[in-house]
């Protein structure tokens, strides 16, 4: 019965390896088998070298993953930190919830709850010929955008806001470049009318999530852009007091133009769609807050801004600079 189970074949598994072999009738057999070179017929090497590629092929695998995660790590610290020039990332922000604050455009602490409670209904009456000639400019002005948006008002707030952003830029930049020739502060209003370019071009960015620019629309706005600067620039370089005073009026056709599109919302002519994430966060709205609460915002700052340009005509209309009437910096 030994001597069949001896002669018999065995199937054996060595190392992930199936192995048909006849048992040796003896353990110096055996022992002979075994030394033989793979090459030459031995039997039990296979076997090593079977349990040697699957070894080699782990540890391999294994050292892939580790250089992986590696390179990985060191994407990550190259993201947050350049050890040549010493400049380091601030750490994660989150916000009052613990959540994770996800926007590189501002930070939290420059985010505000807008003043919707503002008169909407204030109005400059021009009285002047400089104030008659920037009111009617504007209202020229309100005629072909009439035709080409129609009551399209998403389209018509992206366009709006790529023109009303430009003024507080032209400004702020004019009068940095005038206290470093003069060697002399600015009583704060460099900083107020880039606060305004900035709440402006926040304003585009919110819309941008709404209403999606037609190839000839964003034509248009390169075509406006380049056109309104440079006129706002040499006519802010002529008369700090008429450029101020358009910009007043142009806030005012911005208020009509929301109350206009809320009008709109409130009729269901446009759908209420929920605010986009980046509005919620920069007005602090709630988290189901919607479009018309967005608009309701923009309006507000809008009438802020009104109230600031005509401010700071009138300070040029009463013979002074501005630096001498302390700036209303975050008014908005």
């Amino acid at each position: 019965m030994s001597s069949r189970m001896a002669g018999s074949a065995i199937l054996r598994h060595v190392g992930g390896v199936r192995l048909f072999t006849a048992s040796a009738t003896s353990p110096a057999a055996a022992a002979a088998a075994a030394a033989r070179p793979f090459l030459a017929g031995g039997e039990a090497v296979p076997g090593v070298w079977g349990l040697r590629l699957m070894s080699t092929s782990s540890v391999a695998s294994t050292e892939a993953a580790a250089k992986a995660e590696a390179k990985k790590a060191d994407a990550e610290k190259e993201v947050v930190v350049n050890s040549y020039w010493g400049i380091e990332q601030s750490k994660k922000l989150v916000r009052e919830d613990g959540t994770e604050w996800k926007w590189s455009c501002f930070r939290p602490w420059e985010t505000y709850t807008a003043d919707t409670s503002i008169d909407l209904t204030k109005h400059h009456v021009p009285k002047t010929l400089l104030d008659k000639i920037a009111y009617w400019t504007v209202k020229s002005l309100r005629f072909p955008t009439d035709i080409f948006f129609q009551r399209r008002y998403g389209c018509r707030a992206m366009m709006l806001e790529t023109v009303a952003a430009v003024p507080g830029m032209v400004g702020g930049m004019l009068l940095h470049l005038r206290s470093l020739r003069r060697f002399e502060q600015s009583g704060g209003w460099i900083r107020t009318l880039l606060e305004e370019a900035e709440n402006e071009r926040m304003h585009l960015m919110t819309f941008m999530e709404v209403a999606n620019p037609k190839w000839y629309e964003r034509a248009l706005v390169i075509t406006v852009q380049g056109v309104f600067f440079n006129a706002y620039f040499l006519g802010y370089l002529l008369s700090p007091k008429f450029a101020h005073r358009v910009v007043g009026y142009l806030e005012e056709e911005a208020i009509h133009s929301y109350t206009e599109f809320l009008k709109d919302l409130e009729a269901g002519k446009i759908d209420n769609v929920p605010a986009p994430a980046i509005a919620i966060d920069y007005w602090r709205l709630p988290a189901n807050a919607t479009l018309k609460d967005v608009v309701t915002v923009v309006r507000a700052d809008e009438a802020h801004h009104r109230d600031v340009n005509h401010f700071a005509s009138d300070i040029h209309y009463q013979g002074m600079e501005l630096k001498q009437t302390p700036a209303p910096i975050g008014y908005h």
